[in-house]
């Protein structure tokens, strides 16, 4: 019966019948947001939640069943059950709060996708690599602040007037956020050189620096991919020399019966 199970949960249909209610479930609050569709179609939106979330909690059950122990060894399962877990909470009275959480369940659809899971994965590989890059971008980021404070404060201090301002102009600067026309430019007529300071900074920030994070985090993706083939190639590989045993095992007894 385990066995059965197992191969039920594991395969492709019953995971698509699962992103398939992810989906429906996920429109379904975001239909709860429009007043006038909750009060034409509240109590149905409500029905369809309810099964939504029935049917998520016999998901769970099911794979704590046949995984027992197991389950929790896996983190894409741990996060399937936190997820689940949250949509069990009470939403009255001072918790109404956390109606706003339903939504969450929408991220049960990186778990149930293998391409999703493969981007994050990615994205945690890369947290390591980009810790580096992290402070020097926040190094740079001090030093203009610093600098910015000293030069633009006076004349600016909506802007640059203390270390805070400045590393939030910067930050916006950085975004490209009208950052010419809204900033720069306002500053050039006070200060016609400011364009030396601003757009080493853009260039440096903006382009060089967040390329980096690209970049890591690309060539995590493809680390992550390559260890998942070499995985594959392994369990294929210790497949094939299981059934050259069992093939040299039949040969054996067969030439020792005769």
């Amino acid at each position: 019966m385990i066995e059965r199970l197992r191969i039920l949960i594991e395969s492709s249909r019953f995971q698509n019948a699962i992103m398939a209610v992810i989906v429906i479930n996920a429109i379904v609050i975001g239909m709860e947001t429009s007043p006038l569709l909750t009060e034409r179609f509240g109590v149905f939106l409500s029905a369809i939640d309810a099964i939504a979330i029935g049917i998520f909690v016999v998901e769970i059950l099911l794979k704590l069943f046949v995984y027992r122990t197991r389950f929790f060894k896996n983190g894409w399962n741990i996060f399937d059950f936190v997820i689940v877990a949250v949509a069990l909470l009470p939403t009255g009275g001072s918790l109404s709060v956390l109606r706003a959480l339903r939504i969450l369940r929408a991220l049960r659809l990186i778990s149930a996708m293998p391409k999703m899971r493969k981007v994050v994965q990615g994205l945690f590989a890369a947290i390591p690599s980009m810790g580096t890059v992290i402070i020097l971008l926040g190094l740079v980021f001090y030093i203009a602040a610093v600098m910015a404070t000293k030069l633009f404060g006076g004349a600016f201090p909506e802007w640059f007037g203390s270390i805070g301002s400045s590393l939030y102009s910067l930050f916006q600067i950085m975004t490209l956020e009208s950052w010419s026309m809204g900033i720069v430019r306002p500053i050039m007529e006070v200060y016609p050189w400011a364009w030396a300071f601003f757009v080493p900074f853009v260039l440096v920030t903006s382009f060089v620096v967040l390329n980096l994070f690209i970049a890591i985090i690309v060539n995590a993706m493809h680390e992550e991919a390559d260890e998942e083939q070499a995985a594959q190639r392994d369990e294929i590989l210790a497949e094939i020399q299981a059934l050259r045993q069992e093939m040299r095992a039949m040969a054996t007894s067969r030439s020792s019966s005769q």
